[in-house]
């Protein structure tokens, strides 16, 4: 009776995260209809498809609107489901792994790196466009390489995240290892800008806010080629994460290859969150929000629920950052981080308020 009572309560939760999940999809295609359609310039439905069939087969445009619709709003929305999901997923992947909340890209200095790269090449080199979103590329994969070096060598190796040791000393290695490499970065950012003219600086300022404004088709078919890779390996590596949450031991003893599950999850984690910022900046906290966010909604963890919450959190702050705030802020245009940063900081003081009582 207590196994069959156990499997129904496993099959109604499951029954329950996947009708959530359904209800979170949902939301992000509203919501993307909404980014889309209403704001500062608002289209109707019958002119919004006019506008995308006349692009498609060269048909006839509606002045204005056509270039509105698919070279502003159209890619914006686009590139803002792709990295919001693509946020989600990594911090999704990396807290899971981890057993952590505050294994985030953004907390263990991930997107430090990417940001170091691209100031870097923004202020010596005077660059531009792809090549900046390529120093980004570059600088989160390494800085992600430098700190999974530091957390392995730990310890002389005990428990290592590749070695199949227990994970729970090696993550928390990893962890303050990201840490004190992204001071060390934020250093060397604020170093840059102090030493940059102040139109350099601001360009930089707005790329490290993170920032849609210069979304284009161009990045969003580099990024969506990206995610063709890297989602269907997150889904993949899904079974294996679930059963690693049982412990290494376990795992082990379940036929999982432990040191490659764990490299194999790091490696997707990072390349998801470097490919995110690259299109679009460090956007704040998007990663550390939609895994918590996602696991209270649906009850357990969930990679899919993750990657549209993290859609959700993106697609709303940018309509916000993009038509409300020029409302209240007499026309400042906020970039979305800013919005999803601002969101970000109560929740992590939150989180550890509600860890400490729990600990007490």
């Amino acid at each position: 009776m207590p196994v069959r009572a156990g499997v129904l309560t496993t099959t109604v939760l499951n029954r329950t995260t996947v009708n959530r999940t359904a209800v979170l999809a949902f939301a992000v295609v509203v919501l993307f209809a909404v980014s889309v359609l209403l704001g500062s310039y608002t289209v109707t439905i019958p002119d919004f498809f006019k506008i995308l069939i006349g692009h498609v087969t060269g048909g006839p445009k509606i002045p204005g609107a056509s270039f509105i619709v698919m070279e502003n709003k159209l890619p914006r929305a686009v590139i803002g489901t792709m990295i919001g999901a693509a946020f989600g997923l990594a911090g999704a992947l990396f807290q899971t792994m981890l057993r952590n909340p505050l294994a985030s890209p953004d907390v263990i200095g991930i997107s430090y790196g990417a940001s170091a790269a691209a100031v870097t090449a923004i202020v010596v080199f005077g660059a531009s466009g792809a090549v900046v979103s390529g120093a980004a590329l570059a600088g989160a994969l390494g800085v992600a390489a430098l700190i999974y070096a530091i957390s392995r060598s730990g310890s002389l190796g005990s428990g290592a995240l590749g070695s199949g040791g227990t994970g729970s000393a090696a993550g928390s290695r990893l962890i303050l290892a990201g840490v004190g490499i992204a001071a060390a970065l934020h250093a060397v950012v604020s170093f840059l800008m102090t030493r940059a003219d102040i139109r350099t600086a601001a360009d930089a300022l707005v790329w490290l806010n993170g920032s849609l404004n210069s979304a284009s088709w161009d990045r969003a078919g580099v990024l969506g080629l990206a995610l063709l890779v890297l989602v269907p390996a997150a889904a993949a590596l899904s079974g294996p994460l679930r059963i690693l949450e049982l412990g290494d031991d376990t795992a082990a003893g379940l036929g999982i290859r432990v040191g490659f599950t764990r490299l194999a999850v790091v490696v997707v984690a990072v390349a998801l969150a470097a490919v995110a910022t690259a299109a679009a900046g460090p956007v704040a906290f998007v990663a550390f929000l939609a895994g918590p966010i996602a696991r209270r909604f649906t009850a357990k963890a969930s990679l899919p629920a993750s990657a549209c919450v993290g859609a959700l959190i993106v697609l709303t702050a940018d309509y916000f950052a993009a038509n409300i705030a020029p409302v209240l802020l007499d026309g400042t245009v906020l970039p979305v981080g800013v919005v999803t940063g601002a969101l970000g900081a109560p929740f992590l003081l939150w989180l550890l308020v509600t860890s400490n009582r729990k600990d007490a």
